[in-house]
């Protein structure tokens, strides 16, 4: 039953961007060495020419910068040339596509296990159509006869594949949509610039995929949103393709080539092939 796996990943890094953060934690922490070394400086001054107070000798190594410091802080320094003040619109775009990826895979389990209990519709035709003597349609109608309450299908079972047919359909569309933009340069800097202009961060948009609109949009919550076309009139995202197209590409498919509908009843679950 399990021939039916249609594993779909996404590789995205998903890291969250903290060069400004290290940079805070790495400089205040100097900072906080150096404004305790300007004060312990200042009480030496005054105890020494005074002669009001003695330490314990120890208290220098207190306001000490460590090397750790040291490199923590140059390296934040290296590291803020990959800083974006306005976010990373692909990352953003990756995990709205990693979400309807989930989805998808939620959804196909509910359609494999719909497909696999309606499979004697399948068993059922085979025989029949194959059935070429009056002897071979007599065995069709004893078996049928026969398995007449196993060979029935239940309206909850096409439910269920109807119901999960369509939600992968509609959330594959959007994990597409959303590499598809991802993955195009010209239309992440173009998003970008989009944040830079309404001077906010990609990480606060809403990321949405409009099949009607046919773009991926990023609105800025101040009544602006950026969008790009994949209709072929944005970045060259010409997505769009027909019903035969898509079947033709789902009949070369893994997913299909291993299921009971491309190998027949018996191959796949009596593996008489």
């Amino acid at each position: 039953m399990k021939k039916m796996m249609w594993t779909l990943l996404l590789s995205s890094g998903l890291a969250n961007s903290s060069e400004l953060n290290n940079l805070i934690d790495s400089s205040s922490a100097i900072v906080d060495q150096m404004n305790k070394g300007v004060m312990m400086v200042g009480a030496g001054l005054e105890y020494a020419n005074h002669g009001e107070a003695l330490s314990s000798g120890t208290v220098h190594q207190s306001a000490q910068i460590t090397s750790a410091q040291v490199s923590a802080y140059n390296n934040a320094l290296v590291s803020m040339s990959y800083y974006m003040p306005y976010g990373d619109v692909k990352q953003v775009l990756e995990a709205k596509a990693s979400e309807h990826l989930q989805l998808v895979d939620e959804a196909v389990d509910v359609f494999t296990g719909a497909v696999v209990q309606m499979a004697q519709v399948q068993q059922v035709v085979e025989m029949a159509e194959t059935a070429a003597t009056p002897n071979e349609e007599e065995q069709v109608q004893e078996f049928v006869t026969a398995n007449v309450e196993s060979l029935q299908i239940t309206q909850e079972t096409v439910d269920d594949y109807n119901t999960s047919l369509e939600s992968i359909e509609v959330n594959a569309n959007q994990a597409s949509a959303f590499i598809a933009v991802a993955n195009n340069e010209d239309a992440v800097e173009f998003l970008e610039q989009g944040a830079d202009n309404n001077n906010t961060t990609a990480s606060l948009a809403t990321v949405a995929y409009d099949a009607n609109q046919q773009w991926v949009s990023m609105n800025w919550g101040n009544n602006n949103a950026t969008a790009v076309l994949l209709n072929g009139q944005n970045f060259g995202l010409d997505l769009y393709i027909t019903e035969a197209d898509i079947l033709a590409a789902g009949s070369e498919s893994e997913f299909y080539q291993t299921s009971p509908m491309s190998m027949g009843y018996n191959c796949f679950f009596e593996q008489d092939c």
